[in-house]
């Protein structure tokens, strides 16, 4: 036998999706391998939580109008229309969840794609659709603490592909990194950007601490602009905890008295190590668990302060698609 790693198994699928406009068999919702953004990557997509409450009866969907407004951002930078608004997707959205009556964590994935087969790589002139499926998600990192390794693969610049922009051809940079870092051993790549400053990991954003200030990258480093991360900014700030948005050099994250990822995907996430370094004392440092803390507590439902980022979605069963 060869000594590589063993890939996770795929998440349970849920039995629900919405594609070309009406909800059906999520094994029905199937396009051709010649369509466009298969061949081209001329997809755009958006990853949304839905997490169990408290009182075990309710899906919370976390900040899904932000969610919406981003991926109708996304289709805007692929000069996609659709026939949707940011609250008739969120209302779909919330139809799917109900449809599928989840009963715990789940992950919802809308994309929006061209459509058409056809060889040409181009955005004009093609017709343009939005699917919408739903799988069972538990942490997708380590919370308990995550190697990292800056990866040679350079972010991608906004001036070849829009990094703001959740664009799935974009994602074979991410795809690079990651393998990469995997290869040494580690669990999440740290990408830096054509300047050599630290611009965020594979599919998710990255603070520091350093003399008890939270800093991360500015939205103008070419890193995604991402709405965990703009929650773990809100959060610092109602707490009173210093927050820098500024260039940050890789020489910093081996003097970092913590650090931590955020996203959909790996939600907060302490970094145990960069490059075989340590960080810090303590994994996790008293304010990534401050911040984890508020985060977990919010998503959970037990946290009123912050009730306004859900969108709670009370189970049940229907009977058969619209």
């Amino acid at each position: 036998m060869t000594d590589q790693a063993v890939s996770p198994a795929p998440a349970p699928m849920l039995d629900w999706a919405f594609f070309e406009g009406r909800i059906v068999p999520f094994n029905d919702a199937k396009i051709s391998v010649g369509t466009h953004v298969v061949q081209y990557g001329t997809g755009a997509f958006a990853g949304i939580r839905g997490y169990l409450d408290a009182d075990g009866e309710t899906i919370n969907i976390f900040r899904l109008p932000d969610h919406c407004a981003r991926l109708l951002n996304s289709a805007r930078l692929l000069r996609a229309e659709l026939p949707v608004t940011r609250a008739s997707l969120a209302e779909t959205i919330v139809a799917l969840v109900e449809r599928n009556a989840p009963t715990g964590d789940v992950y919802i994935r809308p994309f929006v794609y061209k459509s058409n087969i056809q060889l040409t790589p181009r955005l004009t002139g093609l017709d343009d659709e939005l699917a919408i499926y739903m799988l069972t998600l538990g942490d997708y990192l380590d919370t308990h603490g995550v190697k990292a390794a800056v990866s040679s693969w350079v972010r991608a610049p906004d001036h070849a592909i829009p990094g703001r922009g959740k664009l799935s051809g974009s994602y074979v940079n991410a795809a690079f990194a990651k393998d990469e870092a995997s290869e040494k051993g580690a669990d999440e790549a740290i990408l830096l950007d054509l300047h050599g400053h630290v611009a965020e990991g594979s599919a998710c954003n990255l603070f520091i601490v350093r003399d008890g200030v939270l800093t991360t990258s500015p939205i103008s480093g070419d890193i995604l602009e991402g709405i965990t991360r703009r929650t773990v900014i809100g959060f610092a700030n109602d707490a009173g905890i210093p927050v820098v948005e500024r260039e940050i050099d890789r020489s910093e994250l081996y003097l970092a008295e913590e650090a931590f990822f955020c996203g959909t995907g790996v939600q907060v996430a302490p970094i145990a190590s960069v490059d075989g370094r340590p960080v810090g004392e303590a994994v996790p440092g008293p304010v990534t668990a401050q911040i984890a803390d508020i985060f977990y507590t919010t998503v959970r439902g037990k946290n009123p302060r912050y009730a306004h980022l859900l969108t709670p979605v009370r189970r049940r069963v229907a009977a058969s698609a619209d």
